[in-house]
């Protein structure tokens, strides 16, 4: 989230009341003006950290700085249980109000009353006791995406047109997805299709939510950074089990395309 892009939404649209901030690839937003834009307008702040467990700004992890953070534990997430995920708030009557509706709305009674609207979106004790097992585990497996990140970057940097995502000053990412944009003759198509021929998979960077077809009739502010990252770039395999053997595979496929 770009912040003077921020402001601009306000001046369109002075009587917004929440602000979603996404970490993306493990990378985190630049909080602190987002912060202050958010407290001058009086707003929620939400921030989805569903891929950046285990990222820092400034020290202080992101998920903690709004009203609300949420975390993924997905299947392809830094710490899974197949499924689900978990909201945090420092409000613990708001986070009361959450575990509520979670839990079906079941009111206080001996027999199943309901006064509210409820959802069934516990996740399971077995589930979660897997995913408070791998927390243990949860800094060697960013030192791992970190090593591949940085092996990544140490062998395809010098391709003619290849530029890796930033890693600012006030950033510790976890690096959940090692990903590249190409502005030279090779194209991500054409390094996703030689890794798919040596069946390794990689995939192009998300399609930003105003160019999905579901919101095609709604809003959308900037100036289209999204969309040239979209049609530029990569995500590269970075899964923590990954071996030198794995990777070396991938950085000379991808070579070869600019012999």
């Amino acid at each position: 989230m770009d912040p003077n892009v921020l402001e601009d939404a306000f001046k369109k649209y002075p009587e917004a009341k929440a602000v979603i901030v996404v970490h993306l690839y493990g990378l985190s937003a630049d909080m602190d003006p987002i912060l202050e834009i958010c407290r001058k307008h009086n707003v929620t702040l939400i921030e989805d950290a569903a891929e950046s467990l285990g990222t820092t700004y400034k020290g202080k992890h992101t998920g903690t700085f709004g009203d609300y953070g949420i975390y993924s534990f997905n299947g392809n997430k830094i710490i899974t249980t197949s499924g689900g995920g978990m909201l945090v708030s420092d409000n613990k009557e708001r986070i009361d109000k959450v575990r509520f509706w979670a839990t079906q709305a079941r009111d206080k009674a001996r027999h199943y009353q309901h006064s509210e609207l409820g959802y069934n979106y516990r996740m399971s004790n077995v589930l979660a006791g897997i995913g408070r097992g791998q927390l243990k585990v949860l800094d060697k497996r960013v030192e791992k995406k970190r090593y591949i990140f940085e092996y990544y970057k140490r062998e395809l940097s010098a391709l003619d047109g290849v530029e890796f995502m930033p890693v600012n000053e006030w950033n510790k990412p976890n690096y959940w997805l090692s990903c590249i944009t190409l502005s030279g003759q090779v194209k991500p198509i054409d390094i996703i299709e030689a890794l798919e021929k040596e069946n390794i998979e990689s995939r192009p960077i998300w399609k930003p939510m105003h160019l999905q077809p579901f919101y095609k009739e709604y809003d959308f502010i900037g100036e289209g950074v999204s969309k040239r990252i979209f049609e530029s770039g990569v995500c590269l395999p970075s899964d923590t089990k990954m071996t030198d053997e794995d990777l070396y595979r991938v950085c000379e496929t991808i070579k070869g395309l600019w012999k």
